[in-house]
């Protein structure tokens, strides 16, 4: 037996039991002629002592002890003199009769604490050692929590988990896929799946009403801290339903997971149109913890003879509470704050209602009573700043989004104990481009338009198709999209003409998604879904911006996982049975 009782579990109670410990040495302690050994595992921390009474054996394999190494300790259970309250364990200590070394360990390139002394690259190429650490275990055990929290919510409303193929058909739209060539078809590939979409509502044909899975993915773009080249989903879909029906439904794994995970009750989560998202928060996934609403200030700011406002299509403000004492030094610093490539702004106008009166950066060529009427706008009083940028609307939009964050985390506003959820709806279906001269699917092919805005999707105009709202929803805390689904298209006519305004021609979309628009001539139900970015969602919960550490092995920024060192070449022989050359020009 390597053990009897686990590293977190004896307590006072356990007083002159003899016990078996099993673990890694957290660090030794020398007091003179005692020896203290933190014995530390996956639950937690046990003092043990070695001293004058212990046997000559125990002393001399003592000496010889390191940080890490895995040992297994015999003793007795005392009461400690000297309690420690920051551990569970902290009112007892063992009295060792025996230590077996287990297996020796070097000395490790950083510092197995809560805070190391190793950097980001340093921990994740020995990962191994990072995940010994409390903030990494303390993270993973989230994770867990929250994925059995959501199958045991799932499962109470009639889910079925569905596992779906891993190897699957690369599509054209969307992120990069990854491709995995197949040995047995020569010259042929399959891709990972970005998401299981085509298979779920494949599954809602087939009549498995309620779907979900807690899902792998996989999309071949650029990397950020909430974004890696595989991720996990909590994927789901249901039939015979309707928007709200969705959102009552995953508003309630949302409550469900807030509950029972972090212990707070969520309110009842309000909507906002993605119009009222980007008009007054500058962003598709608004914070709203905070007020400092963008007002639009276009038809105040021109014609005043500042060529700046006159020459633009859109002024906006923000109105940022008692910042009204700002001094030049700290405007200025917001100025350069905005002109970063980051932000994009070329500058920036200020009007500040202080000690002194309405000053501003334009007073040259704006009367007190103009300025006024821009402060009406944007309520502000005094004390307080006003921020203003200009240029194209949606552009200026989002940089004010953005100068909008900025201060509320300057101000305090973004308080990380807060939460303020929502559901952004009513998306527009399409994104024009100008450089393809072509319409883009916001979300996916496979999204429905609102039925209101069905004779505008058939419509010959750009201008109709432009304007046809999605039946589609984002599910957003703190300025975080969680999660984004859609009311499915079940029709084979209406989806055709979606592949139609995406550019497909008919040979195209039927070599693409010929096995979806089959399965439509079978009775296809009505249908709809959701996908939570469950890393994120395991992020959020741990107060965290990254997701990194809720990843048990993942990717740096540049995709590698340097632990293990890949990607990596293969050998020449393994591509010559995948009929796969490369031909890489070195750099001189």
């Amino acid at each position: 037996m390597y053990r009897t009782h686990t590293c977190g579990e004896l307590r006072i109670q356990n007083k002159s039991n003899k016990v078996i410990l099993a673990g890694w040495i957290q660090r030794i302690r020398e007091l003179g002629a005692v020896t203290f050994i933190d014995l530390r595992d996956r639950y937690g921390i046990t003092q043990l002592v070695v001293d004058e009474k212990s046997t000559d054996e125990v002393k001399k394999i003592t000496a010889e002890l390191g940080r890490e190494f895995v040992i297994q300790a015999e003793g007795e259970v005392k009461e400690r003199t000297a309690k420690n309250s920051k551990i569970n364990t902290g009112d007892i200590e063992i009295a060792v009769d025996k230590i077996t070394v287990l297996n020796k360990s070097e000395i490790p390139p950083f510092t197995i604490e809560d805070n190391s002394d190793g950097g980001d690259d340093l921990r994740m190429k020995y990962r191994y050692l990072d995940l010994r650490r409390n903030p990494l275990k303390y993270a993973l055990t989230l994770r867990h929590r929250m994925a059995q929290e959501v199958r045991k919510y799932l499962d109470s409303q009639n889910f079925l988990e569905i596992e779906t193929p891993c190897l699957i058909k690369s599509t054209p739209e969307g992120a990069r896929d990854f491709v995995v060539p197949s040995r047995v078809n020569a010259g042929e590939f399959y891709a990972l799946p970005q998401s299981p979409q085509t298979f779920k509502q494949i599954l809602m044909v087939a009549g498995y009403d309620r779907y979900f899975q807690i899902v792998r993915c996989f999309r071949d773009e650029d990397l950020r801290a909430d974004r890696q080249p595989e991720f996990t989903q909590i994927d789901c879909e249901m039939s015979f339903v309707e928007q709200k029906d969705i959102l009552s439904m995953f508003e309630g794994l949302a409550k469900h997971l807030f509950k029972n995970v972090l212990n707070v009750e969520l309110d009842k989560v309000p909507q906002m149109p993605y119009a009222d998202a980007m008009k007054y928060y500058g962003s598709d996934k608004p914070d709203i913890r905070f007020d400092m609403k963008i007002n639009e200030i276009t038809d105040l700011a021109k014609n005043n003879g500042f060529s700046i406002f006159d020459n633009s299509e859109y002024v906006g403000a923000i109105c940022a509470k008692g910042c009204g004492a700002y001094t030049r030094k700290q405007t200025d610093e917001l100025t350069d704050w905005v002109k970063r490539p980051q932000t994009g702004a070329s500058g920036l106008i200020y009007i500040k209602l202080g000690e002194d009166g309405i000053k501003s950066s334009i007073d040259k060529f704006f009367t007190p009573e103009q300025l006024q009427k821009i402060a009406d706008r944007t309520e502000a009083q005094h004390g307080d700043l006003i921020l203003i940028l200009c240029g194209t609307k949606k552009k200026t939009q989002g940089q004010l989004g953005t100068l909008r964050l900025e201060m509320g985390n300057r101000l305090g506003l973004r308080n990380e104990n807060k939460f303020a959820p929502l559901w952004i709806v009513d998306f527009p279906l399409f994104e024009w481009d100008d450089e393809t001269q072509r319409f883009y699917a916001m979300h996916h092919p496979f999204t429905s338009p609102k039925p209101e805005d069905v004779d505008k999707f058939y419509s010959s105009k750009n201008e109709d198709i432009a304007n046809v709202n999605a039946n589609a929803y984002d599910f957003v805390v703190n300025g975080v999209e969680l999660g984004g689904g859609s009311i499915r298209i079940f029709d084979r006519k209406l989806q055709q003409r979606m592949f139609e305004i995406l550019g497909f021609t008919s040979e195209a979309a039927e070599s693409q998604f010929g096995f979806l628009l089959n399965a439509f001539k079978y009775g296809a139900p009505p249908h709809g879904g959701i996908a939570f970015g469950f890393d994120r969602f395991c992020a959020m919960f741990g107060g965290s911006d990254s997701i990194r550490d809720y990843i048990a092995f993942p990717k740096n920024n540049s995709g590698r996982d340097v632990m293990i060192d890949s990607p990596s070449p293969i050998d020449d022989s393994q591509l010559d049975e995948l009929s796969i050359k490369i031909d890489i020009k070195k750099q001189s």
